[in-house]
């Protein structure tokens, strides 16, 4: 049918947008799971082996399902990086500093991952971005540094970034580091089976660090239903809907969705967490991803030598 590739690109955007919004529950969903410091739920260790161990056995199911083969020698390198940045450097980090700002708060400042993961395919492999595309990103952690210490001294922790603000951004870099190691097996794995390797690859860690951290106090029925959310969602099932999305809708026109990822995250967390629409704070997001936007434009358009 004449229609069919139209059909195909429509059908595309609304996987990537299922996947953007799964994503973006992932910030509210963890301070859900992880409690704040005065009123602490489950260890930001417990959220971070408990999901991927989860994700991990739902993986090994799919793989036994669709026959997959062991990956070679050559694609585990690369798979391991993903596991230490995706299932390890990422959640962790964002687990610990979730105990100490808001969802909304870290909205703003993981709004640069996409421009993160740029510089990082930039710089692993060897790819030449514009020189805008430098001069947005330095424009974007600019605003993100100015954010953190207006937001720093308006909490009365002085003039300065929080301990909070270091351990996103190191999230930051960590799935950055980790999606640009997955992309560079994609290809010859397929998207859905990079995931899935990558959180069966780590059961032989998340299980037994689930195992040994599992909480000895009693935990809220929400804290435990955002584990699973976590786990089966922003660590598995989101990424089957992002990566199809991707092949249908075309990954130009489908990955421009993520900006809209920092605001949904703000609005997710007035329901679930209570918090409120600060003016600040979409006004940062606003502007952040604005250089974001500008910024991939200029990495989309590669300098030939």
């Amino acid at each position: 049918m004449s229609d069919t590739p139209q059909r195909r690109e429509t059908q595309g955007l609304w996987l990537g947008l299922l996947g953007v919004v799964i994503f973006a529950l992932t910030l509210p969903m963890t301070r859900l799971a992880t409690g704040t410091a005065d009123a602490p739920q489950l260890s930001p260790w417990f959220v971070t082996w408990g999901r991927a161990a989860l994700a991990g056995v739902l993986s090994a199911i799919y793989l036994l399902a669709v026959r997959a083969p062991w990956p070679s020698a050559e694609q585990r390198g690369p798979l391991y990086l993903s596991l230490a940045g995706n299932v390890i450097g990422y959640p962790l980090l964002l687990g610990w500093a979730l105990r100490h700002v808001t969802a909304s708060h870290a909205a703003v400042i993981t709004a640069l991952l996409p421009l993160a993961t740029a510089a990082a395919a930039a710089w692993l492999m060897h790819q030449r971005a514009r020189l805008g595309f430098w001069v947005f990103a330095a424009l974007g952690s600019s605003l993100v540094a100015v954010y953190s210490v207006l937001r720093a001294a308006q909490m009365g922790h002085g003039f300065g970034l929080t301990w909070a603000d270091s351990l996103l951004l190191g999230a930051v870099v960590a799935a950055s580091l980790g999606y640009v190691a997955g992309a560079k097996v994609t290809a010859s794995l397929g998207a859905e089976k990079v995931i899935s390797w990558v959180c069966v690859m780590a059961l032989p860690i998340t299980l037994p660090g689930t195992w040994l951290t599992w909480p000895a106090q009693a935990i809220a029925p929400t804290a435990w239903l955002a584990l699973v959310y976590v786990g089966v969602f922003s660590m598995w099932a989101g990424f089957f809907a992002w990566f199809r999305g991707l092949s249908l809708g075309g990954p130009l026109r489908v990955s421009q969705l993520q900006l809209l990822q920092p605001f949904i995250s703000i609005l997710a967390a007035i329901p679930l967490l209570g918090e409120s629409l600060d003016a600040m704070t979409l006004g940062f997001a606003l502007l952040v991803v604005l250089t974001v936007f500008m910024g991939r434009r200029m990495a989309n358009t590669p300098v030939t030598r």
